[in-house]
């Protein structure tokens, strides 16, 4: 298939550039694969759709506070920093721009929020293939427990405001989120509170949690004409005992196993993958490509954001909603399109789906 054929236009207007007033205030798209029929809901209205034993599997990572700003200690040239991924205390691989600033041995002096220099510093020591440079920082013990009071979320690019929001750090995370690691937030997960998922219990509704650190690589654009040529990015992951046990027991009884995001069913999906279908606790790093057509093992119902246009998560959902190559694209692009004239909000910060 062409990365062309999973191309609609979305009126920029559309395109959320911060979230509703209050998290379970967004809408809720709910597509029944069988037949196609849509309905219209908001957000709370997934209870209505949810049954007695059903799994609902969350993905806990945090979002760190990733992006730094600093200057070149000798020119005073500012930098903008995003950390990506550590590779051990005080030394991460980082995007820095503008990039060609950045030569080996640039010491960069880190601001704090206000803009001032800190004692914390940073020196490029490698420059990658993807022009990514590896950081070495000093001036503090771990630069990962800095990140508090020196870092801003990590927006994604289509967020373009000139400042960040107040209340980003707390809406750029789930309320679930538990282990620190992603420069990119799990989106499907942003609209649940406290209350709707007490709720969801209530209604007899099972849950359990796994972690992939999110990485840039969500946003990467599909550079291939043909989907089958592009380089999927590499994410860390990790499921429990009591999550892999769930998940099986769920399956057993013929329960739904329902993924809150995309960034779950590619835990699930890699798990599965490599271990003959089954679901297995333990941890590692997935590529997985999930596009049209693609023979899901575990996930039955799925939650999940509205996606950019030609990307790789608008080809999992594609993957998921009906089978062979055409049907899964064709059902989703009619539903977006039905989307944008219901005018629901795509992206990050905006509204929801529910895929059943």
């Amino acid at each position: 298939m062409r990365t062309a054929d999973f191309d609609y236009p979305l009126p920029l207007e559309l395109i959320a550039q911060a979230p509703a007033p209050k998290r379970d205030q967004s809408r809720l798209l709910v597509l029944n694969r069988p037949g196609g029929s849509i309905a219209h809901k908001n957000f709370p209205g997934l209870l209505d759709v949810l049954h007695p034993g059903d799994l609902m599997v969350f993905n806990d990572s945090r979002v760190i506070p990733a992006r730094l700003r600093g200057c070149n200690a000798k020119t005073g040239g500012t930098f903008e920093v995003l950390l990506l991924s550590e590779v051990e205390t005080n030394n991460w691989w980082a995007m820095m721009r503008p990039g060609r600033r950045a030569q080996l041995q640039t010491r960069v002096d880190v601001f704090d929020l206000q803009g001032n220099a800190t004692s914390v510093k940073a020196i490029v020591g490698e420059i990658n293939a993807q022009g990514h440079r590896r950081l070495h920082f000093d001036g503090t013990p771990n630069i990962l427990n800095e990140l508090d009071r020196l870092g801003e979320m990590p927006l994604p690019p289509y967020i373009q405001r000139a400042t960040q929001l107040s209340i980003d750090k707390e809406r750029y995370q789930t309320v679930y989120a538990k282990a620190a690691g992603s420069v990119a937030a799990p989106t499907a997960g942003l609209h649940f509170t406290e209350n709707l998922l007490e709720r969801i219990r209530a209604r007899g509704v099972k849950m359990g949690f796994v972690t992939l650190h999110v990485g840039p690589g969500t946003f990467a654009p599909v550079k291939a004409d043909d989907i089958g040529d592009h380089v999927m990015h590499e994410e860390c992951f990790s499921i429990d005992k009591e999550t892999a046990e769930a998940i099986r027991a769920a399956k057993k009884a013929g329960n739904r196993v329902i993924s809150v995001g995309t960034t779950t069913v590619r835990v699930l999906e890699s798990v599965a993958q490599q271990n003959a279908g089954q679901i297995v606790e333990g941890s590692g790093k997935t590529k997985i490509f999930i596009y049209p057509p693609f023979d899901f093992k575990i996930v039955d119902a799925l939650v999940t954001n509205f996606h950019l246009p030609q990307s790789t998560l608008l080809m999992l959902v594609s993957a998921f909603a009906a089978p062979g190559e055409i049907l899964g694209r064709e059902l989703i692009l009619q539903t977006y399109a039905e989307a944008i004239r219901q005018h629901y909000r795509f992206f990050s910060y905006g509204d929801a789906m529910f895929i059943q």
